[in-house]
């Protein structure tokens, strides 16, 4: 057999294999999701046990948000290097711990330190690592392949909220920390044993990338962390994503101090669920698929135009949630629209970041991207409670959130988009007839 014809059939067993490597990506993420996603059923709790008002509670969550983004970049540079394995088994050995420890500390300054800085490094870990491994591997379907993985940490709390939940209501939130810690751990300790990085010298086939280039504009060549930081692009879309992800982070950490407020948290709505369990139930599920689909949507007619349109649609959905904060079917309704048009950003701006800057070096790149998330963090958390606090409303909370969309989308379109893209890049002519074989 020739060399030609050995690397050929290695080329498209590996553009097989691929996807099973994206699998694992997925499944490390879900349990991954209970950390930010399940979090709005603990504060209340903790609140009541004495261990701070709101918003000292909610500084917990800022903590955690803060140490998961902003250790991102560098989590990135290790994975760039050392590869995805090792670096996920870390992160599920701390987040399993993170929670088991959580129910042994009665301290605002034990939950600070197990929960925010534990939890915060072991969900940046593994979040940042998997996120690298697909868009390192899907150069021709990145939109999708992110929003995938993107779609287990935000949809795989959709399977344990209600658990979690049930078991608080019978043994107290301690227990809850302690069951659901050990079992996360271990789904994530086992899905890393399946990642891996591409072999030197990987490239998605002439033909793939073709169908791609034709819609997309693609780095002819890969970028590190210092020449990204040099182009404007990259602080456009830092504002962008501070912006979006403030109001969605916002509706993630209070929705239970909100549902609580105006006492709808405990109305049982349908088989037996409160309107604020099957709220969270169904704002996970939409919070994830919704990532796959604008990947998907955002690989066919833009990345720009994606984030017009959704980012715009969420800042309508955010005052519709808030015209529905004391009916409870209503507010399950509205609120899964909202994470909706949410949850597309984790797939949006990964996917640009791979665009713009290569595949190589993309989870150093998209890492520091991803440290707005922890900017936005401060205001979704401590600060939106202390509003809340100081007005007994969250009418200003809303329509700070909503405004800040509709800047988000106009950027996308009217700036973003207009400028002349960090050079050298591969337009559509450019590409080059490099092999054939298919996907």
């Amino acid at each position: 057999m020739s060399t030609a014809v050995a690397g050929a059939r290695s080329q498209e067993w590996l553009m097989k294999y691929r996807w099973w490597i994206l699998v694992a990506a997925v499944i490390a993420q879900i349990p991954n999701a209970n950390l930010q996603y399940a979090w709005t059923l603990f504060p209340s709790h903790m609140v009541d046990e004495g261990l701070g008002k709101l918003s000292r509670v909610q500084g917990i969550f800022a903590l955690f948000v803060l140490l998961e983004t902003w250790l991102v970049p560098f989590d990135g540079w290790l994975v760039d290097r050392f590869g995805p394995r090792i670096l996920t088994l870390v992160g599920g050995v701390l987040i399993g711990l993170s929670w088991v420890m959580c129910s042994t500390v009665h301290t605002l300054g034990g939950m600070l330190f197990w929960y925010g800085i534990v939890g915060g490094i072991g969900a940046g870990i593994i979040y940042g690592a998997t996120v690298a491994t697909a868009l390192k591997w899907f150069s021709d379907h990145r939109g999708l392949a992110a929003g995938l993985v993107a779609a287990g940490f935000g949809a795989g709390a959709a399977l344990s909220v209600a658990p979690i939940s049930s078991v608080i209501k019978a043994a107290g939130y301690r227990h809850a920390f302690l069951e659901f810690g050990i079992i996360q751990g271990i789904i994530v300790i086992i899905a890393a044993l399946f990642l891996a990085a591409p072999p030197e010298g990987f490239k998605v086939t002439g033909a793939a990338m073709q169908r791609a280039s034709r819609r997309l504009r693609q780095a002819a060549q890969d970028s590190t962390w210092g020449e990204m930081l040099r182009t404007p692009h990259f602080w456009v879309m830092y504002v962008m994503m501070v912006l979006v992800g403030g109001s969605g982070l916002m509706a993630t950490a209070q929705l239970g101090p909100i549902a609580k407020s105006f006492k709808i948290d405990n109305v049982v709505v349908l088989w037996g669920m409160t309107a604020l369990v099957l709220a969270l139930q169904v704002d996970r599920v939409l919070n994830g698929i919704t990532r796959p689909i604008w990947g998907w949507i955002s690989d066919h007619i833009g990345r720009e135009n994606s984030m017009f349109i959704a980012f715009g649609i969420q800042g309508f959905a955010i005052l519709w949630l808030l015209s529905t904060l004391s009916h409870p079917i209503w507010f399950v309704v509205s609120s899964g629209a909202a994470f909706f048009f949410w949850g597309e950003m984790y797939s949006l701006f990964p996917a640009m970041i791979g665009d713009l800057y290569g595949r190589k070096n993309a989870g150093a790149n998209y890492g520091l991207l991803y440290t707005a998330k922890g900017v936005a963090s401060i205001w979704a958390g401590p600060v939106a409670a202390g509003m809340f606090e100081a007005q007994h409303s969250w009418t200003m909370v809303f329509w700070i959130a909503a405004i800040a969309n509709f800047i988000a989308s106009a950027m996308a379109l009217f700036v973003l988009k207009r400028m002349s893209l960090p050079k050298p890049v591969l337009t559509p002519r450019m590409v080059p007839a490099t092999g054939g074989g298919g996907e």
